[in-house]
């Protein structure tokens, strides 16, 4: 007997089981300012034009498919193949595998690259702040300073046959790393990201300050290597709180008091530590993806952005 078509969508209509994977996309979807994004991007994406010609692929679905690109860590043609294995996607992405294309991989780096073109990437990441602040989501009132080194490719076995000349070399503890750092301002109320600033990793952390902070701070925290007798006396004279943790003379040993003001500095720092992790273990960032620190910068800012609405989905789906 021959085997019976299958209906469409009837085996996903009896599945009782949501994925993780569902979920996440769920969830996602709900709390991205999609209309926002859209407004900012249109302006600068391709239209029809006046002899005709096959039209582009819909805004929202190219920029669905990027911010897919930036949670599973996919490159453009994994992004390609990936949207013909996985349903969940395909939906997310507002695709109909049989009814509409899918891109190809060299569409989707074309979308990539016209953000990097235009500065959308800053500009999406800045959009995403502001519709928090608009939620009365960040404060503004204290601010958070640190920075973490994203690992570049060491091998010299890639078409240059050389390492990336914008990234370098730094000591952290006993370990040598190769790559590049970013820096970040994360709100002390929240935990999100509103600063960011990229480097190349021999760039010591205390050189990157004020591009970290908003000017309206109360209240700023960091660790030992960003100690500054000149920062402090100037945030301090204001009556602000300087929360930089204290460092003992070389040699020497600090006092019970500052041993005291170390640990209470160090529970409100561990906040910091949360858009790092979101953006290296959720999202799989491990190591850079491009080569030079321009393109690197403008994907930090991408992933930065969704982070923060990732951070605080529970707040925004109440």
């Amino acid at each position: 007997m021959p085997k019976q078509p299958a209906i469409p969508g009837l085996r996903e209509a009896m599945k009782k089981k949501v994925t993780r994977r569902e979920q996440f996309l769920a969830e996602m979807d709900a709390v991205v300012p999609w209309a926002r994004l859209h407004s900012l991007i249109e302006a600068h994406y391709p239209k029809v034009g006046p002899k005709g010609g096959r039209p582009p692929m819909p805004l929202e679905t190219m920029l669905r498919i990027y911010f897919l690109q930036n949670w599973y860590a996919l490159s453009d043609p994994m992004a390609e193949e990936t949207l013909y294995d996985s349903e969940a996607m395909r939906r997310f992405a507002g695709i109909e595998l049989g009814d509409d294309r899918i891109p190809d991989e060299t569409t989707i780096l074309n979308f990539r690259h016209l953000l990097e073109r235009y500065g959308l990437t800053e500009a999406i990441f800045a959009d995403v702040n502001a519709h928090l602040a608009d939620k009365g989501i960040t404060l503004r009132s204290g601010t958070l300073v640190d920075a973490t080194i994203i690992d570049a490719p060491s091998s010299t076995k890639n078409q240059a046959k050389a390492r990336d000349p914008e990234m370098s070399s730094t000591k952290k503890g006993n370990d040598w790393y190769f790559g590049m750092k970013a820096h970040v301002g994360v709100d002390v109320d929240s935990g999100t990201v509103h600063s960011l600033e990229a480097t190349t990793a021999k760039v010591h952390d205390s050189r990157v300050w004020d591009e970290l902070l908003h000017g309206e701070e109360t209240s700023v925290w960091a660790d030992k290597g960003y100690i500054s007798a000149e920062r402090e006396a100037a945030f301090s004279k204001e009556g602000k709180v300087w929360g930089v943790m204290r460092k003992a003379s070389k040699g020497g040993k600090l006092d019970p008091i500052d041993e005291e003001i170390n640990r209470i500095i160090a529970k409100v720092r561990a906040k910091v530590e949360h858009p790092f992790r979101v953006i290296k273990r959720q999202f799989g960032h491990m190591k850079t993806r491009y080569r030079g620190l321009a393109k690197n910068r403008a994907h930090l800012f991408t992933l930065f952005a969704l982070g923060n609405l990732f951070l605080v989905r529970r707040r925004l789906l109440a």
